[in-house]
């Protein structure tokens, strides 16, 4: 596998942590949140490129996976999100305008899904604005 493939699939693992980082910051990951994410995964997430992991699958499903991961374990979301942040800092040429934006609206549309967005969920999403400013 290409390095840029490597990094392209760490992406995509990163945007997981941020995503568990949004649904978990307010102490609970609701139902609706999770399904928010698939459904966002497949009808958007799927079509950024071409990448694959070892298996063949396409890769954006680590998103997935990693959230998954990090919520069977009880990750601390501030932890994941840190993880990005750093990922984000050394791979900023990865974030084209179009997946900034759709960072913002699955993030958004996860927060949006359980009673509308609270505070510690609107704070995290304007963290993450500013960082892709």
């Amino acid at each position: 596998m290409m390095n840029s493939e490597n990094t392209g699939i760490a992406l995509y693992e990163n945007l997981g942590k941020l995503f568990y980082a949004v649904a978990s910051i307010d102490g609970n990951v609701h139902t609706k949140e999770i399904e928010h994410l698939r459904s966002f995964i497949r009808s958007y997430w799927l079509d950024i490129d071409e990448i694959e992991d070892e298996f063949g699958t396409d890769a954006a499903f680590m998103i997935e996976t990693a959230f998954d991961w990090l919520f069977a374990n009880e990750t601390d979301p501030k932890e994941s999100y840190n993880e990005f942040v750093e990922f984000y800092e050394e791979h900023k040429e990865k974030f084209t305008p179009e997946i900034k934006r759709l960072v913002m609206d699955t993030g958004n549309a996860m927060a949006n899904a359980f009673a509308g967005k609270n505070k510690s969920e609107l704070i995290l999403l304007a963290k993450i604005e500013i960082l892709f400013r």
